[in-house]
């Protein structure tokens, strides 16, 4: 039996759309969950769906999306009703990620729509309490090794890349130069060359693949960015959650890891590699290594072997 240890964190998940308005989403998930709306008068529209195990569903306004909805087929701009992001509660792959993907199939069929040109994305928070000052050096290093292979196989477009830059060398290099071993170490260098304010929920630190200006000053977690919302992909979202949860994993497990990028002549074998090595293996990854090898240069044929 394939070692499935990394699915354990807990995680929440941020997804971005249009088509639909913000009260037309609470009613989809309010219906599938059994739920009761809530409406919010507060800056971000917040409609919220508690549901009758207490947690709570939200789905506020987000001002970088770019509002459409159609009429007689066509998609038209539309009001600010129509900026929707979809703000989970706390879940577990194991209890959740069936109810996940039925919503996002529900609204998607509801007239949600995402698409990659409207800037829209899915961002994924990992539990911050699980990490350690070596564990986010390693997240940081891990992620920086593998920038240019996850931006192609996740087709990040250039129209988010203001949302979703890729790790900075420098950031890196003084981070493994420094070698922190406090998270006060690591705030000080995370933040270094930055003017604005710390405290501040929207600081420029925070537009990156992996952002930790969330787990310093935001809600405590580690939070990912570089995912599309891939026209609200139920089969797609599941893959980046998955995604996300071997490389939080590999942070948390490792005693270190290289910021070295590797030679990569062809793309669609070091990730079939790399996703065998960070527990990517048998059927039930099936659908989800396609997704992530879809997109990339070179050959494909590779057979997966399990585990040793």
């Amino acid at each position: 039996m394939e070692n499935k240890n990394f699915l354990a964190a807990k995680f929440g998940i941020e997804v971005e759309f249009t088509g639909i308005t913000r009260r037309q989403a609470a009613e989809v998930a309010a219906r599938y969950l059994g739920g009761t709306i809530t409406e919010t008068r507060d800056s971000y529209g917040t409609c919220k769906v508690t549901a009758p195990d207490g947690r709570v569903w939200k789905f506020v306004y987000d001002g970088s999306i770019y509002t459409q909805k159609r009429v007689n087929g066509e998609k038209v701009s539309a009001g600010r009703e129509y900026s929707v992001e979809l703000v989970s509660p706390i879940l577990t792959y194991e209890k959740d990620m069936a109810t996940l993907q039925e919503l996002i199939r529900k609204l998607r069929k509801a007239g949600a729509f995402s698409e990659r040109l409207n800037r829209t994305g899915v961002h994924i928070h990992l539990n911050g309490a699980d990490h350690t000052p070596r564990s986010l050096r390693n997240f940081i290093n891990i992620i920086y090794s593998r920038n240019d292979l996850l931006y192609e196989s996740l087709e990040i477009e250039p129209s988010r890349m203001r949302y979703c830059k890729k790790m900075d060398q420098d950031l890196v290099e003084r981070m493994n130069r420094k070698k922190p071993t406090t998270f006060k170490q690591i705030e000080d260098i995370w933040y270094e060359g930055y003017s604005d304010s710390r405290a501040r929920h929207y600081h420029e630190s925070r537009y990156h693949f992996i952002n930790l200006h969330s787990f310093f000053n935001g809600c405590g977690t580690v939070e990912l960015r570089g995912f599309n919302a891939s026209r609200l992909h139920a089969g797609k979202i599941r893959t980046y959650i998955t995604l996300a949860l071997a490389m939080n994993y590999q942070a948390l497990t490792q005693k270190s890891a290289s910021s070295k990028k590797p030679q990569v002549e062809n793309p669609k074998f070091a990730m079939r590699t790399w996703l065998n090595r960070i527990g990517f293996i048998g059927e039930e990854f099936k659908n989800c290594r396609e997704h992530l090898i879809k997109h990339l240069r070179g050959s494909a044929a590779w057979r997966f072997q399990r585990a040793a």
